[in-house]
C-alpha cells in the first residue's frame, strides 16, 4: 500500500497550512526522493552491467516503483541514461575536489594508485565511469558521445594538471598516455580470469606510469634532435 500523508497525525504541524498545501510539499518531496532513487539506481548499472542493462522496466522494478510511473520523471529512456551519466560519481572528481580544499594535493602517484588498484577493479559498480563504458560510449548515439567526450576531456586535463615540470603542450601528450594506459590495465584487469595475472597488469602499469611526470625532457629533446 502506497504512504498516504495524514496532516491529523502529525504532531506540531504549522496551524496556517492547508491540507492540500502539506501534502502538495509531501508529494514534491517525495517525486524527487523517488527522482534521485532512480538515477541512483540507473547510475549504478550503467558502471556495473553497460549501458543496455539500463532497462526501463528493470530500472523501476529495482526501486520499488512502476513503469508507468517513469514518465512523470523522464521523457524518455535517453533522458534517463544521460541524467545518470551526470550523476555517476567518478574518481575524478574526488580527487580535485581534495586538491581545492584542505586535504592533501592530488598528485600522478595517489591518482594512479587509486585507480589501478584492486578495490576499483572489484567495484565497478561505484568506479570510474570511464572506465566502466568506454567500449559502449563507442557505440553509443551522438548524444551521448557528446557526453562521453567532456568526461574525457576533463579527466585529461586534471592528469595534466598533475604532471610535474612539463611544458602545456608535453602534459596533454602525457595525459593522454597515461588516461589511455590506465583505462586499458583497468579493462583488461577485469577481462582476465586468472586474478594473479590481472594484479600483475595492474602492478606493472602502475609502476610504468608513475615514472610519465618525471621523465627528463631535455633528454627527450635531446635524443630528437640527433
Amino acid at each position: 500500500m502506497d504512504y498516504v500523508y495524514n496532516p491529523f497525525c502529525q504532531a506540531g504541524a504549522p496551524a496556517n497550512l492547508s491540507v492540500v498545501e502539506v501534502s502538495m510539499g509531501h508529494s514534491q518531496s517525495e517525486k524527487k526522493s523517488n527522482h534521485e532513487r532512480i538515477v541512483r539506481t540507473a547510475a549504478k548499472r550503467l558502471r556495473e552491467k553497460g549501458l543496455e542493462a539500463v532497462a526501463i522496466a528493470d530500472v523501476m522494478k529495482e526501486v520499488g516503483l512502476t513503469v508507468g510511473g517513469f514518465y512523470k520523471h523522464f521523457e524518455s529512456r535517453d533522458d534517463l541514461v544521460i541524467e545518470a551519466l551526470r550523476a555517476a560519481t567518478t574518481p575524478w572528481a574526488r580527487p580535485a575536489e581534495a586538491a581545492a580544499s584542505d586535504r592533501p594535493a592530488l598528485s600522478l602517484a595517489s591518482l594512479v594508485d587509486a585507480y589501478l588498484s584492486q578495490k576499483h577493479r572489484d567495484r565497478p559498480d561505484s568506479g570510474c565511469l570511464i572506465g566502466a563504458l568506454v567500449g559502449d560510449f563507442g557505440r553509443s548515439n551522438k548524444r551521448i558521445r557528446g557526453l562521453a567526450t567532456e568526461q574525457i576531456r576533463s579527466a585529461l586535463e586534471l592528469i595534466a594538471g598533475v604532471l610535474p615540470g612539463t611544458t602545456k603542450e608535453s602534459a596533454r601528450k602525457k595525459a593522454a598516455l597515461t588516461l589511455s594506459a590506465l583505462v586499458g590495465a583497468l579493462a583488461l584487469s577485469r577481462a582476465v580470469s586468472d586474478e594473479s595475472f590481472s594484479d600483475e597488469i595492474l602492478q606493472s602499469v602502475r609502476e610504468l606510469l608513475k615514472s610519465v611526470g618525471t621523465t627528463d625532457e631535455s633528454s627527450s629533446v635531446g635524443a630528437k634532435s640527433l
